[in-house]
């Protein structure tokens, strides 16, 4: 069903959202470094509380990362990660905060007036970084690629392995490329319209 109460057209509807689905297999064609930036480039605008930018991808290109990577990931999620075009590491920056003065210079005191303390820092860095993660698997099937996001896998190990500074934490793992054959899992029924919205 299409409505005319949107202006983006039928066919980019589909293509972003009704159609879309979560990929499970993936043909051989790679995904190119200038895809991942055209996807960046577009994504990077999805607003965030403060403008804070705590979101880090990790593109695991080579071997012997993907190696790495799959020996964490959970039983079900590790051949179609080891098979994938690519793999991004969907991360945050726990200290995000340090570049608020630039991302935010009508109000740099925020940096210090907001996120002094580190708990505080990982809540947002979570939430603002999940809905950057959001926009990033959206603008995967913008530049007409899949993407087979995933949260099954030992998060401590994967941050121990990429980052381990303690700075960051894995929010997930998304497969990207061209779906393969039988990629997609039959629709799961979604929430209609009046048992999510209410007026008051």
């Amino acid at each position: 069903m299409t409505t005319d109460a949107l202006v983006l057209d039928a066919a980019a509807q589909d293509l972003l959202f009704r159609e879309a689905r979560t990929a499970n297999t993936f043909t051989d064609e790679p995904v190119t470094e200038e895809q991942v930036q055209a996807i960046y480039e577009l994504v990077k605008f999805g607003p965030t509380a403060f403008n804070q930018q705590p979101l880090r991808v990790v593109l695991v290109r080579s071997e012997e990362a993907r190696e790495r990577l799959v020996r964490q990931m959970a039983d079900g999620n590790k051949d179609k990660t080891a098979a994938a075009p690519l793999v991004a590491i969907l991360a945050v920056d726990n200290e995000f905060h340090e570049e608020l003065p630039t991302q935010l210079p009508h109000f740099p005191q925020a940096k210090d007036l907001f996120f002094s303390e580190r708990s505080v820092r990982e809540q947002s860095a979570t939430l603002n970084g999940a809905l950057q993660a959001a926009y990033f698997i959206v603008g995967v099937r913008a530049a007409g690629l899949a993407a087979g996001p995933m949260t099954g896998f030992d998060a401590e190990g994967i941050n121990k392995e990429f980052f381990g500074d303690g700075d960051h934490s894995v929010l997930a793992v998304v497969n990207i490329g061209k779906p393969g054959e039988d990629a997609w899992f039959p629709r799961s029924p979604r929430l209609a319209y009046d048992e999510v919205v209410t007026t008051v």
